[in-house]
Parts: C-alpha cells; structure tokens; sequence
C-alpha cells in the first residue's frame, strides 16, 4: 500500500480517509489471521516434536491440565469430605498367585539340573543316620542362547560305470535343490536376514555386524543380492497370489494407503530432466489390506510406485468390486468417479484430527476454556459415535450394520448439521486448524457415511496405517533404497511378513519354510503353479505346526 505524508492526508477528502481506513482495517485483520495461522502451525509442530502424539479425547483433556491443575480442577461448589472419606481402610494386598512362573514358561523345552547333597555330605554335617530328605526346593530360570551358525558340508556319493550297459556313465545321490545357484545362501540363513531387516527393522550393515561378532563374515552386498534374488525368483509367485485373493476377497472390501520413500536411481526413462536421485525426492509405497473385519483370510499388499499418481491404484485395482476404505487424498475420490464398482469411503480418524490439533495448539492461558470451543464439541461428537461402533466389533457385518443404522447413523446425522451451522453461522467464524476441519467434514460427507451402509467396513483407516507403518519405521534405520528392483523386492517381502503377522504366524519358520519348499515346486524354467502355491499361503491348514508356534 502506498505510503502518504500528513500533508497528503490533509489534502484528503472525507470519502478518502474513510476508503483508507477500511482498507487498513482490511490489511490488519488479514495479517493477525496469518499471524494467528503461523503461530498455530509453531505450536503444532512443537506438539508434534515433542509432545505425546494422540487424538484421543481424555488423554487430550489430560494434556490440557498438565500446567495448570488447580485452575482445571477448582471448584468451590463441591462439598469438604468428611473424615471418614479422607481415613484411607486398610489395603488388603492381593495373594501372589502360586505357579504363575512356572505357567508363563510352561511352553518352554524344560531341562532339570539338580544340586544334589550325598549321603557321605549329609553323614558327615548331620550325623550318621541323624537326618532324613524332605521335599526338594524347586525354582524356574530361563537360559537364552544366541544365534548359532552351522557350515554344512555336503557329501554327494558319486559312482561311473565300468563296464556294461552304462559304461562310461555317472550316478550321482540324490542332493537337495540348491536355493540360489553356487551360492553358500540358505533357505535358514536367507529367512534370518529378511527376518532381521523386514521384521526387526535392521539395515543390513547392522545385520553384517552382527553375523561377524557370531564369527560369520558375510558381506551387506550379498545380503542385499539374495534378498532381491529369492523375492524376484521365488516370493513374488507368492505375492502375486496373495494380490489376486486380496482383490477378491469374499467382504469386498480393501483399506489402502500410502508413504513416502527415496529410491536413488528411478528416473523416468521419457525426460531426460527428470533428478529423481536429488535429495529430497519422492517415490511412494503403497499399501492395501483386507477390512479390518476379516479375521479368515487377512492380507497386506505392498506396492512400490515411483508417483503419488492415481493411476497406480487404479491399475492395482482394476479387478477389484467393493468398498476402498482411505483417507480423503483425491486420487482415491478419482477412482471412485471413474471406476465402476469401486465405491470410496473415508476415515473418521482423519476428520477429527484437525479438531485435535486445534485443542493441541491452543496457548495455556486458552486451554481453561478449550472445552467450551467448537474443535472440543467436535470431538466430542465424534467420540459419542466410537463409543458405540467399539461396542459393535464382536457382532456379524449384518448385526453391526443395524446397530449402526439405528444408534450411530442419528448421531452422524446430527453432527453434520451442526457442522454446517458453524460454518454458515457467521457471528463468529472459525480460523485455522478447526476451520480446516468442519470444511472437511463437509467435503467428504459423501464418504463418510460410506460405513452405515456397509457392515464390514470399519469407520476409519486405521488398520491400513498400522500395517504400512513397519515399513515407516524400517525407513528411519536404512533411509534411501538403491534401486527400483530393491525397492520391489521390499514390497513383496514386506507383504508376506506383515501376511504372516496377521494370520499369527512365527515370520522366520515361515520365511524357511517358504524358501525351502518352493525351490521344489519350480519347473525348469521357474514358474510355479497356482495349485502348488495354494498349500503355502499364511491361512494355509497345511503349513507344518512350527509356522504357527513360537520359536523354541
């Protein structure tokens, strides 16, 4: 704005200085909202640094009192206890329950070790004749023993013909089908290294380390090597079934979402100025699971991608018909435009989580009054709903869907209209981070109340957060991945590990299982057969019983 002298303002008319003082008013409001907005995201981000990260409604009222209790819990109405209240009774402490040790450890291999006395030590401290033996004095301890490395060494009987019908031939013994070509790798050794890096989240360096003060010196570059290989040549039929089941599953519903990662050499092929090794770069994982509700059969489905572009889920689920359960990015409300049959629903934790972060930000001298704001009534609301819809888990997809429709659906009702009195209500508008939230309520009304009419789509995403959040944690420790076929080939392992996990599988028994049989099953150019693969997959009854029970 133009900046006038005071004989400028002088010379100014009545209508000019009036002009002028409404377009400051303007300029001012407009600069304490940006003003407001920016300290909002500070304490946001300093909520989100170092503050406890939830968006659970007590525990949010818990962190609102924290500096300020006695204001919180002041109340000069509520009556002095008498002194009968105040005298606390006696605590009766609760009996140690007997056994409980030896219950805990029971599924244990049990080994004795007896500290034995002799007779000549009891002679000689006692007397001789002067004692007898009573019942033994027993207690638990549990030994652990690290991992142990064996080098087998294969003897192969060999015999040639000397004469005869076969003269000048060899016979060789039978010899188990090596799992990578010359390669000292084993089905053993290769399920510790996946289990190591995709189930504990261990980049390879720390693997190598830890194989070499075993006094097992096998370098990161083979690790990484054998693990692309077995994924390319043998745990992508796997895969490839898994998707195929997951895309046609009996509820006909999937939850699906997505992340970040930075694959060094994936640039696109088509332009030349694509830097897709600079720093700061993105690629995507995507992941996709069955609801939630599907306890049979559950499945997750990695899928690296280089884009956050739509048409990677549309081509993943292109012979999927049902429900697609996600968060409100547009890319999936795309899908649910385009494709027939493909229906979005949205996550109700993702609609209060800016009223959430609204109760967060607010400075301490506001939090006295935060329950009286428009985020904490929204919050409120939203927990009336999950107050039910917990209640609702144990029942039928056709008993949690009339119990939806009866006792949530009023209260989704309701919560819609006052969302859109509060935005039309222009007394006192809302700003920033719960402004953010009623607006997205109301465009994504339309999927949010996917779940009333479905009873086996759960109200929120959470589960496909849980399931994609292993590879997230994964990504801290190692960072970048090298190469599109190693990023791959982390999706595929990550799918059978987090398959595995979901079905209550022991992740390293199946992964040796896994490696060990289908080597077998390979014809001579490596395609396996589904009828053969069926036997192997996580809800398999013919898995063999050590897949299903803790390792001992």
């Amino acid at each position: 704005m133009e900046k006038y002298t005071s004989e400028q303002l002088n010379d100014f008319s009545k209508e000019q200085i009036i002009s002028l003082f409404c377009a400051l008013q303007d300029q001012l409001d407009q600069t304490n909202q940006n003003l407001d907005r920016l300290i909002e995201q500070i304490r946001l981000a300093q909520q989100n640094r170092f503050g406890r990260r939830t968006e659970k409604i007590d525990q949010i009222a818990g962190q609102m009192s924290l500096f300020n209790e006695a204001e919180e819990y002041a109340d000069p109405d509520i009556p002095e206890p008498d002194a009968d209240e105040v005298i606390i009774k006696a605590i009766v402490k609760k009996p140690k329950q007997k056994g409980k040790r030896q219950e805990d450890f029971h599924d244990l291999p049990q080994e004795e070790v007896h500290h034995a006395l002799t007779d000549e030590q009891l002679d000689q401290y006692f007397g001789k004749g002067c004692w007898r033996r009573i019942k033994q004095e027993e207690f638990t301890r549990v030994h652990c023993q690290p991992a142990t490395f064996t080098a087998e060494k294969h003897m192969v009987d060999v015999a040639v013909g000397t004469d005869g019908d076969h003269q000048d031939e060899f016979l060789r013994g039978d010899r188990p089908k090596d799992l990578l070509r010359n390669s000292v790798a084993t089905p053993s050794l290769v399920a510790a290294i996946l289990n190591a890096k995709y189930l504990n989240a261990m980049p390879l360096y720390r693997i190598e380390q830890q194989f070499e003060m075993n006094g097992v010196n096998i370098p990161r570059q083979n690790m990484a090597n054998w693990t692309i290989a077995v994924s390319q040549k043998y745990l992508k039929a796997v895969w490839g079934l898994m998707k195929k089941e997951l895309l046609h599953n009996e509820e006909g519903v999937i939850q699906a979402d997505e992340t970040t990662c930075q694959v060094i050499y994936d640039n696109d092929p088509k332009n030349p100025d694509d830097k897709k090794s600079a720093p700061g770069h993105k690629n995507y994982m995507w992941v996709y699971r069955t609801g939630e509700f599907n306890k049979e059969r559950p499945i997750v489905i990695y899928d690296y991608q280089r884009t956050r572009h739509h048409q990677h889920p549309e081509e993943f689920l292109k012979e999927f018909k049902g429900i697609l359960e996600t968060d409100g990015l547009q890319q999936y409300h795309i899908l649910d435009d385009s494709m027939d049959g493909i229906t979005n629903a949205n996550c109700w934790v993702h609609a209060r989580r800016d009223f959430a972060d609204a109760i967060k930000v607010l400075s301490k001298d506001n939090k006295k009054r935060a329950k009286n704001t428009i985020a904490y009534q929204a919050l409120v609301r939203i927990a009336a709903m999950y107050k039910i819809e917990d209640a609702l888990r144990d029942l039928s997809a056709e008993e949690r869907l009339s119990e939806r429709q009866k006792s949530i659906g009023p209260l989704v009702d309701e919560f819609f209209i006052w969302v859109k009195n509060c935005v039309s209500d222009t007394t006192v508008l809302p700003r920033g981070k719960t402004a953010e939230g009623l607006n997205y309520c109301i465009d994504k009304e339309k999927y949010l109340r996917v779940f009333l009419t479905n009873g086996y789509v759960p109200m929120d995403n959470s589960a496909s957060e849980r399931a994609i959040r292993p590879f997230t944690i994964g990504r801290k420790n190692w960072v970048i991945i090298d190469s599109v076929r190693g990023a791959q080939a982390s999706a595929i392992i990550y799918s059978i590990v987090e398959t595995a996990k979901l079905n209550k599988l022991n992740v390293f028994c199946y992964l040796e299982h896994l490696l060990a049989e289908l080597p077998k099953l390979a014809d001579e150019k490596g395609n396996i057969g589904i009828s053969k693969l069926e036997p192997l997959l996580p809800w398999s009854d013919q898995l063999p019983e050590k897949c299903h029970k803790p390792r001992r």
